[in-house]
């Protein structure tokens, strides 16, 4: 940090410092400003007389802190800060990554009326003249509650009690050890051991209504991946069609060309690859395939050779000469 060199200044920096580094003994503050520890004791009076509140902890992991819960104004972002900020907000309105109907909208503005008017003016035009190659994502967030009560729970291995409602809008209740959370293709899922199946399960975070914190622990099962897990149980969604097709391709290029999310792969004696899936709509199926631009075989089911067909058809009627105008 580059030392400042009057005393308010000074004040700031020191404030900065207990922002980013809580439990700074007074001798590091003080080779960190370039000053004595008799003037640390000055500057934090000083801060308190301002009603910031800072803690000073004695023995040896002792330090200055401000007190837990305390929140200090986005005024006391930085330039750099505030722009990460923002377009932090910006990106996660964008790709579902935020909670709440509207909490980006409202933060971003708070966040814009305490700036400085420069700083300001220079964060609307990233905002109006931003553009973002993916399409903004649609559908319900999850309300803040829950996805802090899950990671909370998820973080000290507590179980809880969930409210929720699966995609036919059916209520249950349950208990649950959330094992993690993870943010995929513009949702929230949390997964973990569900009580009521005694099953892993997963479960969309907008669909849950309400989180209750219990107190009995848990204890997740050794190198457990959160991330695999969602991905390969939305494979495995029971969709209306079980699908079955043989890849005229290798194991490792199909599995560069198909995330985990579309299907299992299975390398095969021959070095083909059979990919196991479920499917809702079989016609979008059919479109997948075709564009992978490897041959297939449609072991099953007998309807998806025929949406291929029916595809087919479509493309060289699309292709074909056009008729003559005389």
């Amino acid at each position: 940090m580059e030392r400042p060199e009057h005393p308010v200044s000074r004040v700031l920096a020191l404030l900065e410092l207990l922002q980013d580094r809580p439990g700074l003994t007074g001798a590091e503050l003080a080779a960190r400003l370039d000053v004595d520890e008799r003037t640390i004791r000055r500057y934090t009076a000083r801060l308190v007389e301002l009603g910031i509140p800072v803690r000073a902890d004695r023995g040896r992991y002792g330090g200055y802190r401000l007190l837990p819960g305390y929140r200090l104004p986005p005024l006391m972002l930085s330039p750099d800060e505030a722009a990460s900020v923002v377009l932090g907000l910006l990106a996660g309105r964008s790709s579902g990554l935020s909670v709440g109907e509207r909490a980006a909208e409202t933060a971003l503005a708070k966040i814009q009326r305490v700036l400085p008017p420069p700083l300001r003016e220079r964060v609307t035009a990233v905002e109006q003249t931003l553009g973002l190659s993916a399409a903004p994502t649609a559908g319900p967030s999850p309300a803040a509650a829950a996805l802090f009560a899950l990671a909370e729970a998820a973080r000290r291995c507590r179980r809880v009690r969930l409210a929720y409602r699966d995609r036919e809008d059916r209520p249950s209740e349950r208990e649950f050890d959330p094992y993690g959370l993870v943010f995929h293709s513009g949702r929230w899922y949390t997964t973990g051991l569900d009580h009521r199946s005694g099953e892993l399960r997963t479960f969309r975070l907008d669909r849950i209504e309400r989180v209750v914190a219990g107190e009995t622990g848990f204890e997740p099962p050794e190198d457990f991946d959160p991330v695999q897990r969602v991905v390969e149980s939305l494979a495995a969604t029971p969709w209306r069609h079980r699908v079955e097709v043989e890849l005229a391709t290798t194991l490792a290029e199909a599995r560069r060309r198909l995330p985990p999310v579309v299907g299992t792969l299975t390398e095969l004696a021959d070095g083909r690859v059979l990919l196991r899936a479920r499917a809702q709509h079989l016609d979008g199926f059919a479109v997948l395939l075709a564009g992978l631009g490897w041959p297939f075989t449609v072991r099953e089911p007998a309807e998806l050779r025929a949406e291929v067909r029916a595809l087919a058809a479509r493309l060289t009627d699309w292709a074909a000469e056009p008729a003559d105008p005389a």
